[in-house]
C-alpha cells in the first residue's frame, strides 16, 4: 500500500488534514468516506514524514482504547464495532486514521494483534504480544483492562519522574540568570569602586574580579557550551553503544536521583513481566520483551544475561540473581513465586512496594532539592557580597584608626 497525505472536510465544513493507507485514490476517497469525510487534496507521503506523524499518538489515546476495547469485549460487543465506536469518538486526528485501518485490516481477514502489527511506533511489541496471548487464550477483555492499568501506572511514573527534575531544572536556571546579572552587570560596578581605593586586594576578591572578566568576555562561550555539551553527548550516546552503557550506568549511580531512577526501571520491568506471564506469555519471551521496557542498557544486559542462563537450564530466580543487578527483594520474590507456581503474583507484590516506595522517595528527594538550590544561591551571594564588601569595610575601618 502507498501512504497519502490527504486534505479533506467532515460534514460541519471543517477541513481536515492526516495520512493514510491506501491502495490507490479511489481507495483513499473510500476510506475517507467510511470516516464521513470527503477528500479535497492529496500527495504520497516519503517514510520519514510518516514515521513523525505516527509518534503524535500519546499514552493518553493508548489508555483511552484499551479503557474502550475492555468495556466493549466484556459486554460481548464485536471487535470491529468496538473498534468502529472508537473511531467516531477519538478526538486525535491521527489515532482516529490508526483506527480506521485496523477495521479495514481486520475486515481485510487479519487478526486483532496483526493489524496492530502495522504500527510498531504506536503498539510495540509488548502491547501486541499480549493481545496476541489474549486472543490464544479467549481472555481479551482481561488483557485489555491490564494494560489499560499498566499504562495508567506508566503514566503516574513518568508524571512523578518529572517532579523530580523539574524543580532543579526551574531553580537552577533562575540560579543561572542570577549569576550572569551579578557577573556581568552588578560585580564590574563595585569591583571599579574598590579598585579606585588603591588598596592592596584580597584573593577572593580577585577571583571574583577574575570570574566576572570570563563572563563579561566569553559570555556567549558560557551560553553556547551547555549547548554544545548536549549535541556532542546526543550524538556520541546515538553511535556508541559502550558510552550508552556507561551514560546509563551513571544514571543509576547519580546522587538522590539514581536510586528514585532504578526503583522506577525495576516497577515498571516487574509490573509487565507479571502482566505477560499472567497472560500465558513464555517466561524467556517475557524476559524477551522486558528488554525493550526498561530503557536502560545496564539492565537489558542483565535481563540478556538472565535469559540465556535459563535457556541453559538454570532456575528463573538463580538466573536473575546471577546477573548482579537485582535487589534481594526482587530475587526473594522470584524464589517464592517459583517455588509456589504463582509468580505474578509474587512479582506483583514487588511492584505494590516500589510504587509506594517510590512516591515516598520522591517527596524526600524534592523537599531535600529545595534547601540544596537555597543554600547554594546563598553562598554564591554570599562569596560576592563578602569579596565586594570586605575591603570597602577594610578601607572604612584603616580611616577611623
Amino acid at each position: 500500500m502507498t501512504m497519502y497525505a490527504y486534505q479533506s472536510m467532515d460534514a460541519g465544513g471543517k477541513t481536515v488534514r492526516g495520512s493514510m493507507d491506501a491502495t490507490n485514490l479511489p481507495d483513499l476517497e473510500m476510506r475517507l468516506k467510511r470516516m464521513d469525510l470527503d477528500l479535497i487534496d492529496c500527495k504520497i507521503e516519503t517514510p520519514k514524514t510518516f514515521s513523525l506523524r505516527k509518534g503524535k499518538v500519546s499514552r493518553k489515546d493508548l489508555i483511552n482504547f484499551c479503557f474502550h476495547m475492555e468495556q466493549m469485549t466484556a459486554a460481548g460487543v464485536p471487535i470491529l464495532d468496538g473498534l468502529a465506536d472508537l473511531r467516531d469518538s477519538t478526538d486525535n486526528p491521527r489515532f482516529r486514521e490508526v483506527t480506521a485501518d485496523l477495521i479495514e485490516n481486520i475486515e481485510g481477514g487479519s487478526q486483532l494483534s496483526e493489524a496492530l502489527e502495522r504500527y510498531p511506533l504506536v503498539f510495540n511489541k509488548t502491547f501486541t504480544s499480549l493481545i496476541t496471548a489474549g486472543e490464544n487464550s479467549g481472555q481479551l477483555s482481561e488483557v485489555f483492562k491490564s494494560l489499560s492499568d499498566s499504562l495508567k501506572w506508566q503514566d503516574e511514573l513518568t508524571a512523578q519522574t518529572k517532579k523530580i527534575l523539574l524543580y532543579p531544572v526551574f531553580v537552577g536556571t533562575i540560579v543561572l540568570g542570577v549569576t550572569f546579572f551579578l557577573m556581568i552587570y552588578l560585580v564590574p560596578q563595585l569591583t571599579g569602586f574598590i579598585k579606585n581605593m588603591g588598596q592592596e586586594l584580597p584573593m577572593h576578591t580577585k577571583v571574583l574580579i577574575f570570574v566576572s572578566n570570563i563572563f563579561i568576555h566569553y559570555w556567549y562561550v558560557m551560553l553556547a557550551l551547555p549547548v554544545v555539551t548536549w549535541i556532542g553527548a546526543t550524538l556520541l550516546l546515538k553511535h556508541s553503544a559502550r558510552a550508552r552503557y556507561k551514560a546509563d550506568e551513571y544514571k543509576l549511580r547519580v546522587w538522590m536521583i539514581g536510586p528514585v531512577l532504578h526503583k522506577i526501571i525495576l516497577a515498571r520491568f516487574v509490573t509487565f513481566f507479571a502482566l505477560m506471564y499472567a497472560s500465558g506469555i513464555t517466561i524467556l519471551d517475557c524476559i524477551r520483551l522486558s528488554e525493550e521496557i526498561v530503557n536502560n542498557e545496564v539492565i537489558e544486559t542483565g535481563l540478556r544475561r538472565a535469559g540465556q542462563l535459563m535457556s541453559e537450564g538454570q532456575g528463573v530466580a538463580a538466573a536473575f540473581e546471577s546477573t548482579g543487578i537485582f535487589p534481594a527483594l526482587i530475587i526473594r520474590m522470584l524464589k517464592v513465586g517459583e517455588a509456589t507456581g504463582s509468580l505474578d503474583t509474587a512479582l506483583r507484590n514487588v511492584s505494590y512496594f516500589y510504587n509506594r516506595d517510590i512516591k515516598e522517595m520522591i517527596e524526600k528527594v524534592q523537599a531535600l532539592i529545595e534547601p540544596v538550590m537555597t543554600v547554594v544561591l546563598g553562598l554564591l551571594l554570599g562569596w560576592i557580597m563578602m569579596s565586594v564588601l570586605g575591603p570597602i569595610y577594610d578601607t572604612i575601618s584603616k580611616m577611623k584608626t
